[in-house]
């Protein structure tokens, strides 16, 4: 186990990326329309302790089902290709349907600790140290954390084009991302 400051970079960036919470705000202000209060503190560490938890029993997880991590790095590159293609164009495949409350359950999972998190965490541990993870992790969770805190705010700043524009940026960048793991984790 070693620190690297360039993985540490480059799985922030990319969990940044799937957990998308920029572009969910306008999801997270319907839940806060809807419901009042969010518990951003309670969905933060619920999120943090669903995905360190994921991605150190996962991979045990899927050994019984009888998959190994490459298959599932390469399931998973088909995910956040989908998941960016839904940020790039628009077209929702996930999150269709708004959740009665605002509990944990929408929150921090599936929202921030969703099944794109949890597929790219473990595609990650394909290819980093699991120190520079965790640590990937609980830089994106402090993002969270406040962005949730501040949802309001960052909507008037931004403004709808704004979150849209970024919305769209990170969804290139996922693109790119879902490729590369796909090359890496089949050898094309």
């Amino acid at each position: 186990m070693h620190l690297s400051f360039n993985e540490i970079i480059s799985v922030t960036m990319i969990l940044f990326a799937i957990i998308d919470i920029l572009g969910s705000i306008p999801i997270v202000l319907e839940l806060r329309n809807r419901v009042g209060h969010i518990q951003s503190e309670k969905a933060t560490l619920v999120a943090m302790i669903l995905m360190i938890l994921f991605l150190f029993v996962g991979e045990k997880l899927l050994s019984i089902i009888g998959i190994d991590v490459k298959s599932f790095a390469i399931a998973g590159s088909l995910v956040i290709f989908f998941v960016a293609m839904e940020m790039v164009l628009g077209i929702h495949f996930f999150r269709d349907q708004m959740p009665e409350t605002a509990s944990i359950v929408p929150l921090a999972f599936p929202l921030i600790a969703g099944a794109g998190t949890m597929t790219t965490l473990l595609s990650l541990k394909a290819e980093y140290q699991t120190i520079n993870i965790v640590l990937g992790i609980i830089i994106n969770l402090l993002f969270v954390y406040f962005v949730l805190k501040n949802v309001s705010m960052l909507e008037r700043l931004l403004g709808k084009s704004g979150v849209e524009i970024l919305r769209k940026a990170f969804g290139v960048i996922l693109l790119a991302i879902a490729i590369k793991l796909f090359r890496n984790n089949t050898g094309l």
